[in-house]
């Protein structure tokens, strides 16, 4: 079995779409994919600077159009397997759900548009953010993160967690880390996947019906509990709520190791899923895909 996993916002960097315009018919793809959204994502890429991808109306198309240009080159290696699962986690789990065959690349791209925009709209209405809070006794990092009033927002497995409240209520989880654990704030411009973000339920739900979802050509796995997804529509209704639920990454790690992955492909911009696997699935390879050479490194695991 092999996974192919779609990372979270977070993991943009400047410039990293730049290699990828190389590849013949990578150009036209992302243009495509900018219609679609709405935004100029060559531009922002390639060119635009670390501050302006770390806008969340930004950086979610930006992160799931990366996906879906790596995706499509590699999709004629992936064809006429039955041994591939897709997952994604955050926003990533839009750009699994497109690869999986669940959304057309179009729907996919107009649902993170609306997405991104209402969640950094939400996300205004006060300062809010989240922090990585790594080690420590899982009890004790409950205990902490409740203390302060925050959300674990996000399990990652192998000893991370994701807090996500109040800038108060992470200096304060920050000034009293749970015993043995570090906190580190992340380069996000809210709390996502808390009860912050429920503003942006509604557009989403409007948005819903405009959409012609599929059932899955391939296993999908759920943000929320880990579990494969069977339909089109029960995918979509997961997608909207997951803007407010916690994202159960570790689920999803254990669901692989149920299904004896024995490689994990990480698409751009890729790093983060992959170094969650090294803890929460040791022993399995895995290849973070973030130029257009990593990608032949796959086709050859593949072939």
């Amino acid at each position: 079995m092999i996974a192919v996993v779609c990372p979270g916002q977070g993991s943009q960097k400047p410039g990293f779409l730049t290699e990828w315009l190389s590849v013949p018919g990578v150009s036209d793809h992302l243009s495509e994919l900018s219609d679609a959204a709405g935004l100029d994502l060559t531009h922002y890429g390639t060119q635009a600077d670390e501050e302006t991808i770390k806008d969340t109306a930004v950086a979610q198309p930006l992160i799931v159009a990366a996906g879906l240009v790596a995706g499509r080159l590699l999709a004629p290696s992936l064809e006429d397997r039955s041994d591939v699962v897709f997952a994604g986690h955050s926003v990533g789990e839009i750009t699994a759900a497109a690869l999986s065959g669940v959304l057309s690349e179009a729907d996919a791209m107009r649902f993170v548009r609306v997405r991104a925009t209402e969640m950094a709209r939400a996300a205004a209405v006060s300062p809010t953010g989240m922090a990585a809070v790594l080690g420590g006794k899982p009890d004790d990092v409950a205990q902490a993160i409740a203390a302060v009033g925050a959300t674990a927002a996000n399990a990652n497995g192998g000893g991370q967690v994701v807090a996500a409240g109040t800038i108060e209520q992470l200096d304060a989880l920050a000034e009293n880390p749970p015993a043995r654990a570090k906190v580190i704030k992340l380069k996000v411009a809210g709390a996502f996947h808390t009860e912050h973000m429920a503003p942006a339920l509604e557009p989403l739900r409007g948005l819903v019906p405009q959409l012609s979802p599929n059932d899955p050509k391939h296993p999908l796995l759920s943000n929320f509990d880990g579990a494969r997804v069977d339909g089109g529509a029960a995918a979509v209704d997961s997608l909207v709520e997951q803007v407010c639920r916690p994202v159960r990454w570790d689920a999803c790690m254990e669901t692989l190791a149920e299904l004896q992955v024995e490689h994990i492909v990480e698409l751009p911009p890729a790093g983060t899923l992959v170094g969650l696997a090294k803890r929460g699935l040791k022993g399995v390879p895995a290849t973070a895909v973030n130029t257009p050479e990593d990608l032949e490194t796959v086709r050859s695991i593949l072939s």
